[in-house]
């Protein structure tokens, strides 16, 4: 699963995500993608984990999957 599917397992839109976590649309855009991969204070991990309803284990998965993906389909 990668990190669109991590967030749609959630419930979640694109625009959910952001502002529960107080960021631009377009960053979680760009995770979904494999662009970016999350990058966090450790203060904020905790409310990452409660927005998507991961593990830390699933996520890291997630945003390999996607990574692998966008490089894929840029190579």
């Amino acid at each position: 699963m990668d990190m669109k599917g991590l967030r749609e397992k959630a419930g979640l839109r694109t625009v959910d995500v952001a502002s529960r976590l107080g960021i631009a649309e377009s960053t979680v855009r760009n995770w979904d993608i494999g662009r970016h991969t999350p990058r966090l204070p450790i203060e904020d991990i905790p409310k990452f984990l409660e927005v998507y309803q991961c593990t830390l284990e699933e996520v890291i998965e997630a945003a390999k999957e996607s990574k692998r993906k966008f490089d894929a389909s840029h190579s």
